[in-house]
């Protein structure tokens, strides 16, 4: 063996770690791993092994494992050392346990019982090990084993031990809240701990149940703010101080627990003014640890009940913050502003140089902050600055998710503080054209739905300005290159209804545009739908016109292209176009008139048209309409009517067999087949089981007139209990969602705060600003808008056409909506319910299998099947049958079933 090392290890392991930091590659060090794994393996098989070199050959696994390798082959050695009565090599037992294991491993199992008995060991270090590994690797399953042991162990004389024991129950509760459900008052007794650390670790658990139930815990502000004012003036040992800074992180922790406690409570807020105040003068700012207590302390500033004061020190603060040179600190800076002034809007006039500097800042992080910042600050004064500014940013950058969250933000804006319909217009051009792919498709939507309702006024003139300046920017941009095929359906939609609407331009012209950019994008069939659809709409509006019209060559060309498409939408389409140009002008106008695009469409969801011939139908014999519910039968058996028929055939049937129909007399053959010697069945006794009441009994489908399938019509007891109309379905109620694509802030009310005369950095030498950022800061600052966060008066516009927009799409939602009317849906039959069956005194049902056997087969009978699920009509008139008749096919299979003859046929 190699001599001893430093630090009580050997030379040998000193030497493998000296090796594997001296390599050079992956390779040279993944051979010096491997080498030392067959090694390792080796000697743990070595029955002799000391025990203390078995410590060594433990920490070595470890280090393997830690280099990314399998070290799996000496778990079980590390479970055994946690066995051993030596508390070094128990201590080094229990962390090679819970380094290698995690609590779903299987030998956890042979853990537990070493972990109760070192809970109970007089020893506190073996008990500190033991609840360390119980924070590891103790599951949900294994927690009632150690619970009491854990919960004895809060009253241990020594304050480590009550410490870790703490921590575990706060284990517990993050596995499985319910195990300790009934312990909380324990965390509560263990806050007034004598020991500071105990207390400490009482705030993690107490933070995390006070997230969840606030009102449960409002007693113990007092509790919480005397403590922060002990440990603010320095009351606790010298040893929590971090950089001179008396125990920062259990202020930290405080400060967060009071801001949830404080948030939306005058009088909880009231007791905490004086220590926060305290806490922010106290504070150094000159180390780190000092300015993350002070951003803290501003957090809770800006959640619980404003306190003009506080503001006030707050925003000295954040001055601070946003003057340093370090971008860490100016990140801290902007993020506290943008909290504040939720509450005190004004606070961001003070600093609009500042964070201007941030917004040209090349540190991307702090820009990203900026801009989150000013998406906040936004209103109907300064949204045309701030859009802008976005959109630029949006096209210099390259990450994809950023930049949809970027086009998402000034989309929203734009939605709620568009000045003009005409800058809405503009803003959205930009957006499409630079992010188009990564815009949602409702935004597209709500924007052809500005431009077709225009202004919402009875002044024609105005939305005729409008769509004639959006028909002049989409010709424009038209032509350009790697345009998304979002902003192409907006711009050939537009093209479509409005491109010769005021004559300025031809419609040859406009045609010829839109044939291009089909042609541009043949690979996109939504494009060229689009395009197909506009070219149909202004040859329509030509023609309504009295005015002749003149195919392109080109646009000829596409049409005859599009009739052999592969797509049968595109094919539609183009047949459709064929179809309009031969119609007459009056006709023409009566199919698409001009500008109609925006008038209601009143929808007779229940069909009541067709009321008469319904009753009529009914009146000559047709089968009454059955819906789809009560068509189903058995929920358990999969719809029929997506199945073929010969797959339904072979299927589990569940239904009683059908019973011969009555008005069939039986005649028994004299001759029956020669192939074998069959006795009839007894007369009386078939005659008695015919005459049994029809209770709406289902049948068994045929798959033709060719195949008979097996009937048990001799059997009197049925499976299950008839069906029962006592509860009825339940109708599903249509849904109405706003048609909005984004959502919307909310506006925030703004209490006005005093405005100071001075700026809190009045006493020093204010740098140079340059023109260029005081028009910037004017644009994004100047003046406190009384109207925050609401729109001009044109803005407003945008507001109630996009208002007016989504209630007609509701309209349109509806009536796609299926009606569905509240049937007599009857419940299906209990398949384990063998008694006898129940008498209602309901309908009778209608057999779906019957239904399924009467519509099969087209030789049999024409009716028509799968009505429309919403309709309410009965099913239409039988038509007369063709093929064999039906009245005689039963007769024969009634009579071979009453000898018992299987015909070979069926198979």
């Amino acid at each position: 063996m190699s001599s001893q090392g430093g630090f009580g290890h050997s030379k040998e392991f000193l030497d493998l770690v000296k090796s594997i930091g001296e390599t050079r590659s992956k390779a040279e060090e993944d051979r010096i791993v491997l080498r030392e794994i067959d090694t390792l393996k080796s000697r743990l098989s070595s029955p002799n092994t000391p025990k203390y070199k078995l410590k060594e050959y433990l920490i070595r696994l470890i280090y393997v494992e830690m280099l990314g390798h399998d070290a799996s082959f000496g778990y079980i050695h590390a479970v055994k050392m946690t066995h051993d009565e030596s508390l070094l090599l128990k201590r080094t037992g229990y962390l090679a346990v819970t380094l290698f294991l995690n609590e779903d491993h299987d030998l956890i199992i042979l853990i537990v019982n070493t972990i109760q008995k070192d809970l109970r060991s007089d020893n506190y270090l073996v008990v500190c090990a033991a609840l360390n590994a119980v924070c590891r690797l103790i599951n949900e399953e294994t927690i009632p084993a150690v619970l009491p042991q854990v919960v004895e162990l809060l009253g241990h004389q020594k304050e480590a031990v009550r410490k870790k024991a703490v921590m575990a129950l706060h284990r517990f509760y993050q596995r499985a809240p319910g195990s300790v459900s009934h312990l909380i008052s324990n965390f509560r007794k263990r806050l007034c701990d004598n020991d500071p650390g105990v207390m400490a670790a009482t705030l993690c658990p107490l933070f995390d149940l006070i997230t969840i139930d606030v009102n449960s815990f409002k007693d113990l502000v007092v509790s919480f703010v005397n403590i922060l004012k002990q440990v603010a003036e320095r009351r606790l040992p010298k040893s929590y101080d971090y950089h001179q800074m008396p125990a920062p992180f259990i202020q930290i922790k405080l400060m967060k627990i009071l801001s949830l406690l404080g948030n939306g409570n005058k009088k909880s807020s009231e007791q905490m003014y004086t220590i926060l105040g305290d806490t922010m003068r106290k504070c150094d700012s000159a180390s780190n640890i000092g300015n993350a207590v002070l951003y803290e302390c501003i957090c809770c500033i800006s959640s619980i009940h404003p306190n003009p004061k506080l503001l006030e020190s707050a925003a000295d603060t954040i001055s601070k913050f946003l003057k340093s040179d370090n971008h860490n600190l100016k990140y801290l800076g902007i993020d506290a502003l943008g909290r504040v002034i939720r509450i005190s809007p004004d606070i961001a006039e003070q600093h609009q140089l500042a964070v201007i500097d941030c917004l040209e800042d090349p540190d991307d992080t702090l820009k990203r902050k900026t801009f989150d910042l000013l998406y906040k600050m936004t209103k109907s004064s300064n949204v045309e600055v701030v859009v802008d500014r976005m959109i630029d940013n949006m096209i210099s950058i390259n990450d994809r998710h950023y930049k949809t969250e970027i086009a998402s933000r000034c989309v929203e804006l734009a939605e709620q503080f568009a000045p003009s319909n005409q800058w809405f217009i503009q803003t959205m051009n930009k957006v499409f054209e630079h992010a188009g792919d990564l815009v949602n498709t409702k935004v597209a939507h709500n924007l052809m739905r500005l431009i077709a309702e225009g202004f919402g006024e009875d002044d024609d003139t105005v939305d005729s300005q409008l769509r004639s300046s959006a028909v002049e920017s989409y010709l424009r941009i038209i032509g350009e290159p790697k345009l998304p095929s979002t902003f192409l359906q907006v711009i050939c939609w537009v093209l479509g209804e409005y491109g010769t609407a005021d004559g300025k331009y031809s419609a040859s012209y406009i045609t010829g545009k839109l044939c291009d950019a089909a042609e541009a994008h043949s690979t996109d069939d939504t494009v060229k739908a689009y395009a197909v659809t506009s070219l149909m709409k202004i040859y329509s509006f030509e023609m309504a016109a009295g005015r002749k019209v003149d195919m392109l060559p080109e646009c000829q060309s596409l049409v005859e292209e599009l009739l052999a498409s592969h797509s049968t939408d595109l094919q539609q389409r183009a047949y459709e176009l064929q179809a309009i140009i031969g119609l007459d002008a009056r006709a023409v106008e009566n199919i698409m008139p001009m500008d109609a695009n925006c008038e209601d469409i009143e929808i007779d969801k229940k069909l009541s048209f067709l009321d008469a011939y319904a009753q009529d139908s009914l009146e000559k014999g047709a089968q009454p309409y059955i819906p789809e519910d009560e068509r189903s039968g058995l929920s358990n058996i999969s719809n029929f009517r997506t199945q073929d028929h010969e797959s339904s055939t072979h299927a589990l049937r569940f239904e009683a067999y059908e019973l011969p129909k009555p008005s069939v007399p039986p005649k028994v053959p004299s001759v029956v087949s020669s192939s074998a010697e069959l006795v009839p069945v007894p007369e009386p006794y078939y005659v008695a089981e015919v005459h049994q009441p029809a209770k709406s009994s289902p049948t068994v489908s045929s798959s033709g007139s060719s195949e008979l399938k097996l009937r048990l019509d001799g059997v009197q007891k049925k499976w299950g209990r008839p069906f029962s109309s006592t509860t009825p379905s339940t109708s599903s109620s249509d849904t109405f969602e706003s048609n909005n694509g984004t959502t919307r802030h909310e506006s925030v009310s703004s209490t006005k705060s005093k405005v100071h005369d001075v700026s809190y950095d009045s006493r020093k030498q204010q740098p140079e600003v340059s023109s260029e950022k005081q028009k910037l800061a004017a644009s994004l600052f100047g003046g406190a808008s009384k109207s925050d966060r609401k729109l001009s008066h044109s803005g407003q516009k945008v507001l109630k056409t996009n208002n007016h927009g989504a209630h007609k799409d509701n309209l349109a939602k509806a009536a796609s909506s299926s009606d569905i009317i509240k049937p007599r849906s009857q419940p299906p039959p209990d398949l384990l319910d063998l008694g006898e069956p129940t008498v209602t005194t309901s309908a009778p049902f209608v057999d779906p299998f019957k239904q399924l056997e009467d519509m099969s087969s087209s030789d049999r009978s024409a009716t028509v099947a799968n009505p429309p699920p919403n309709a309410t009509i009965a099913h239409l008139t039988k038509q007369p049958s063709k093929g064999p008749n039906i009245e005689e096919f039963l007769e024969k299979d009634a009579l071979v079933r009453q000898v018992g003859v299987t015909p070979s046929g069926t198979g």
